[in-house]
């Protein structure tokens, strides 16, 4: 057993350290908007997983765009505000801020196990 908790640490800070942050099933999971990137841009996650991305910068606007599920684009939140998105089908789900993906490669990735 101890060596599975062991084993089980070493794999979260590997995931970590590599910018992957895996969420656990009942666990809320957080996206920074800041500075032009997402924060993680890189997230794993369980189905039923709810993921809420916050704008923590102080004037810029931001979006949580996945077009392959059909969102509009235009969809921006301001600083202070957030989205959310509870995801229930496993699958890769890549997004991008609309207006800040091309211009400084704002984008990020969900997959759900």
């Amino acid at each position: 057993m101890r060596q599975l908790k062991a084993t089980l640490r070493a794999a979260l800070l590997t995931a970590t350290c590599l910018g992957i942050a895996p969420v656990l099933a009942g666990e809320a999971a957080l996206v920074v908007a800041k500075d032009y990137r997402f924060e993680p841009a890189e997230l794993t996650v369980t189905a039923g997983t709810t993921v809420r991305w916050e704008n923590q910068d102080k004037r810029q606007y931001h979006s949580v765009f996945f077009k392959e599920l059909g969102d509009k684009p235009g969809d921006y939140f301001f600083p202070g505000e957030h989205r959310e998105r509870t995801f229930d089908q496993p699958g890769t789900y890549p997004y991008i801020c609309e207006p800040h993906w091309e211009s400084h490669g704002m984008k990020g990735v969900i997959t759900v196990e």
